[in-house]
């Protein structure tokens, strides 16, 4: 074989198309099962915990629910989930930066009972966990005042991969120059018509429309 001839391989290409296969699986999987895997994504810092723990407090009581809390290291998420009186399992990646269908699969095992709604705090990174699908029946991004109105612009992936996207903490609008229209403008660019909640997760404020829609998307994906 001469140099004009050698086979490439794209390796992350055979990667993503096995691990789309597999994500598939896994939504076939949990939609007999009747319960619906929320892929919640951001930057580290966004607000991911806080506002998961908003979203709970909000929940219609008869939604059972579980969290998974994916990091390359640590149990602070978790145990934060398992002290406000929810189960949780942490999941390490061991240096990954996202979490994959098989990874969400073996998360799922560990957890103590059924759930109509399993929430995945993903790794906190704007790039990876955008590329490799968790099997998630939904994928919610957040984005934080204090990041700027223009990420949708810089990370288009995640705002295209996304089902909705939160705006978290408005709370601290007076303090940081952040467009809000902008940044709506933006994320319509990347994904037209994507539902987007302006909150504060620290407050409450606008978190109970959010968890509204996160309740119909819940019982719509077990009808």
């Amino acid at each position: 074989m001469n140099a004009d001839t050698v086979k490439i391989i794209d390796l992350k290409e055979s990667i993503l198309a096995d691990n789309d296969a597999d994500a598939e699986v896994l939504r076939g999987e949990l939609r007999k099962k009747g319960t619906f895997y929320l892929n919640v994504m951001s930057s580290p810092g966004s607000g991911k915990t806080t506002t998961i723990l908003a979203l709970l407090k909000e929940l219609p009581k008869d939604i059972r629910v579980a969290v998974m809390e994916a990091d390359i290291d640590s149990d602070v998420d978790a145990k934060t989930i398992a002290a406000a009186g929810f189960d949780s399992v942490q999941l390490h990646t061991g240096g990954m930066c996202h979490l994959d269908a098989d990874m969400s699969r073996q998360g799922m095992r560990e957890l103590p009972g059924d759930y109509d709604l399993v929430i995945l705090e993903n790794v906190g990174n704007l790039v990876c966990p955008a590329e490799f699908d968790a099997g998630a029946s939904k994928n919610l991004c957040i984005l934080a005042l204090p990041e700027g109105d223009d990420k949708p612009l810089k990370y288009p992936l995640m705002f295209e991969k996304s089902d909705c996207v939160v705006i978290n903490k408005i709370d601290a609008a007076p303090v940081f120059d952040f467009d809000m229209e902008k940044a709506t403008e933006a994320i319509h660019k990347r994904h037209a018509g994507i539902p987007i909640f302006p909150v504060s997760a620290k407050t409450g404020e606008g978190v109970e429309p959010l968890a509204a829609w996160l309740a119909s998307e819940v019982w719509a994906w077990k009808s």
